[in-house]
């Protein structure tokens, strides 16, 4: 699965590695925590957890009754992680959907129809994931679990296959800024030989040129969508073990995507050989 990630770019980074036509990152959108969250939504963020509000890349046609003619754009919103279907009673479901299986989101009733229709695209620097160690436990006698840091071996942008869906609260009047919550869930997949060292679950990260016609809200074909679930791409990822500082959602900053020295480590097994180091 994917619980957390690390994304720093900041908006007008995001616009030009994502091709974005209109940034709307500086639009009202409804936040579903109960604090402010830290850091600002639309700021650098080395944490990212569920409920959290996060740029997410679409395309749509503009809601403007005098561009009711227009083509879609592919706009950068602010959506809350943790995928809310329409017919939900409340939003505590999202808690629930902050990741779709690609081998079943096109038939589960919650994710089915954004999958053809809604589909939208998460940036990231990249994802943690916590490693069960083979030999070492905690003091509490379980195996010890080790955050590692994955990303793209070639420094480039991550973008997660993610569904985007609207909900409307009924307790609020039409014309509340606060009446509908927009959210999203990050598709995942399999992980990569080697990566399965880690977890056997990774995010299904797309390649730019299929950006385009993932994100089309026209293309509504299960067997091409399919066609992209089904999309793998082995070698394209690196991870190394981080500080376990990043369980605990308040920590933040650069410094939790930075390798743990060898020494520190504890039954750690290396995701590309397969050796268990610290014993």
């Amino acid at each position: 699965m994917c619980g957390r990630y690390a994304a720093s770019a900041r908006p007008d980074e995001l616009v030009e590695a994502f091709d974005i036509d209109e940034d709307h990152t500086g639009d009202p959108a409804r936040s579903i925590l109960k604090n402010p969250q830290s850091p600002p939504a639309g700021e650098p963020d080395w944490n990212m957890a569920p409920s959290k509000q996060a740029p997410v890349v679409l395309t749509r046609a503009p809601r403007e009754p005098e561009q009711a003619d227009a083509e879609p754009v592919r706009q950068l919103r602010l959506l809350t992680w943790g995928l809310v279907p329409a017919w939900a009673k409340d939003t505590k479901m999202g808690l629930r959907m902050v990741n779709a299986r690609a081998e079943s989101v096109l038939g589960k009733g919650a994710f089915a129809k954004a999958a053809l229709s809604r589909r939208c695209i998460v940036p990231a620097d990249g994802w943690y994931e916590w490693q069960v160690s083979p030999t070492a436990v905690d003091p509490k006698g379980k195996p010890r679990k080790q955050p590692f840091f994955v990303h793209r071996a070639d420094g480039a942008p991550v973008g997660f296959a993610g569904l985007y869906e609207f909900w409307r609260d009924r307790e609020l009047p039409d014309g509340d800024p606060n009446a509908w919550l927009t959210t999203f869930t990050i598709i995942t997949t399999a992980a990569d030989p080697g990566m399965d060292r880690i977890h056997d679950r990774q995010p299904l990260v797309l390649e730019p040129e299929q950006w385009e016609h993932w994100l089309d809200p026209a293309e509504k074909d299960p067997e091409v969508v399919r066609t992209f679930l089904e999309f793998a791409e082995p070698g394209r990822f690196v991870a190394h073990p981080v500080g376990r500082a990043v369980g605990a959602t308040s920590s933040n900053g650069p410094q939790l995507v930075e390798p743990v020295p060898e020494s520190e480590l504890e039954g750690v097994v290396d995701p590309m050989t397969g050796e268990v180091i610290g014993g």
